[in-house]
């Protein structure tokens, strides 16, 4: 953000319920109650013409307010690490997730978190980040609500966006490392770029997860060159 608004551009940040500095409801952690407080931030402050930008689940966050929103506020979109378009596994859908892999992730969080945020942090990064910045990302998640990360994290693998990809009308760029080990890009990224009609798709070679922490100053260029259209899609 700080590179975009030493340019001149409004940079606007939330903080996602029950994460950070936002209270914690105990309850609406789903994608239409999300969708639901971004279109609050949208209008509350009267945005008109924003590009979103999302990272992760928050990409799903921008895809469910395009569904019931529409897109007479929105100029782009673009979508970081991507955990769309469906991470679990069905009969239709055979190499996601098993939803027993997902109910045994979050039982051992209940029990010890922040040691499972020690053994797993690195592999969100490359071996030449600093452990400070890793240190950094660990609090970041110590902060947010357990409930709320247990239940956005049972939303994010277990809603499907496929049906909804393919309306997305506005500009969208995709971002994805083909290092992620959360998100594999060939389950996630290519297979998002592949239902939206008129997008982007750029892969960073080695990057993580967490890439904008990683590779940031070629995220500050490609999305740089979105927002101006010197790059359209």
């Amino acid at each position: 953000m700080i590179h975009f608004a030493d340019r001149g551009f409004r940079c606007i940040a939330y903080d996602q319920r029950g994460h950070g500095r936002s209270t914690d409801p105990g309850r609406g952690y789903d994608y239409d109650t999300l969708s639901d407080d971004l279109a609050a931030v949208i209008g509350e402050l009267d945005l008109h013409g924003p590009v979103l930008v999302g990272h992760s689940m928050g990409c799903g966050t921008i895809a469910r307010y395009l569904s019931r929103f529409g897109t007479q506020r929105v100029a782009k979109i673009a979508f970081i690490s991507p955990t769309l378009p469906f991470m679990l596994k069905t009969d239709d859908n055979p190499f996601g997730v098993e939803k027993a892999s997902l109910d045994r992730l979050h039982e051992s969080w209940k029990k010890d978190f922040p040691k499972w945020l020690s053994d797993n942090a690195r592999p969100f990064f490359v071996p030449g980040t600093s452990s400070a910045v890793v240190h950094w990302g660990i609090n970041m998640c110590l902060q947010a609500s357990l409930k709320a990360l247990i239940d956005c994290n049972r939303a994010d693998l277990e809603t499907d966006f496929r049906s909804e990809l393919p309306r997305i009308k506005v500009p969208t760029l995709i971002i994805h490392g083909d290092k992620d080990v959360s998100a594999p890009v060939d389950f996630t990224g290519k297979r998002t770029a592949s239902l939206i009609p008129n997008r982007r798709f750029i892969v960073y070679v080695g990057a993580p997860h967490d890439l904008m922490l990683t590779h940031i100053d070629r995220l500050h260029d490609d999305l740089m060159a979105f927002v101006e259209g010197k790059d359209e899609v």
